[in-house]
């Protein structure tokens, strides 16, 4: 088998769910190796996105691991142009999405989330993550809560990611979730924002300035051996950046928000009397 070597995020999302599907069977690499006739070296490299395989590699990844149907061919679809730098992901169900979101907060280093219409999915509570769903079919709303709790691993684990959230005034004040629900969301932001890796800064609701986040919601990933990575979410889909033309504009943007949002103590001051409005306390 031969491949491109990339890191890019359509090869890094589509050696996740590779991976995914070798641990359905219970195959470990080498056992995978030894049944396609390559080193356990190439399985590991095509499972972490660093060497994207062709399609035909692909399928004959998934026919020895028995998958079949719409799963083969999506993912033997998705392996063509993963060595492009950027993609507009249409997404195939909210599973999918959250398996390529959940691999590439894994693998960072820090994440950065500018927040303008929503708080991050890394600091929802689950009530509040149900709220944001509510459109969505009835019996994907639960999994998809599971799995954005679950996500909050990579903030608590041994060695946890660095998270960085700009999260517009707006956004604190918004009650689309109701007042309780709310409420318990404001509390979660105050107990967060006390980790050592989590900082969060509140972008004023009033501007007397153009800055980027007037611009729109996008998540900065930072990995430590590859190039960083920008996500930008729309409605229905997603758009992936990675090559450094188009990452670096985001990069410069951060800058100007951290000049523009209030520091990590203001931002906690007025999370807690926003808090305190909201149950009807004297802020």
């Amino acid at each position: 088998m031969t491949g491109k070597s990339e890191n890019t995020p359509k090869s890094r999302a589509l050696g996740a769910e590779l991976r995914e599907c070798r641990f359905e069977t219970g195959l470990t690499q080498q056992q995978l190796a030894d049944r396609i006739g390559v080193s356990y070296v190439s399985v590991s490299r095509y499972e972490t996105g660093s060497r994207s395989p062709k399609p035909e590699d692909v399928a004959q990844l998934l026919t020895v691991l028995g998958v079949t149907g719409d799963r083969y061919s999506r993912l033997v679809d998705l392996s063509r142009g993963a060595d492009q730098p950027n993609w507009l992901d249409t997404g195939q169900g909210i599973r999918k999405e959250l398996t390529r979101l959940i691999e590439f907060e894994r693998t960072a280093t820090k994440i950065t989330d500018v927040a303008i219409g929503v708080i991050p999915g890394l600091l929802q509570t689950a009530d509040y993550a149900r709220s944001v769903m509510a459109d969505m079919a009835t019996d994907e709303i639960e999994p998809y809560v599971a799995m954005r709790v679950g996500r909050r691993e990579v903030l608590h684990r041994k060695n946890p990611i660095n998270f960085d959230a700009f999260i517009s005034e707006n956004v604190l004040r918004d009650r689309f979730a109701g007042a309780a629900t709310m409420l318990e969301q404001l509390r979660h932001l105050e107990s967060m924002a006390e980790l050592e890796n989590v900082t969060i800064n509140v972008i004023p609701a009033v501007s007397e300035r153009w800055h980027p986040a007037h611009a729109g919601a996008f998540i900065f990933f930072d990995f430590a051996k590859t190039t960083p990575m920008v996500h930008l979410e729309h409605y229905a889909s997603g758009v992936f950046l990675y090559g450094d033309d188009e990452v670096s504009p985001y990069r410069s943007a951060l800058a100007t928000l951290q000049q523009v949002a209030m520091d990590r103590d203001q931002s906690a001051k007025l999370i807690a009397t926003t808090a305190r409005e909201l149950e009807g306390a004297d802020p």
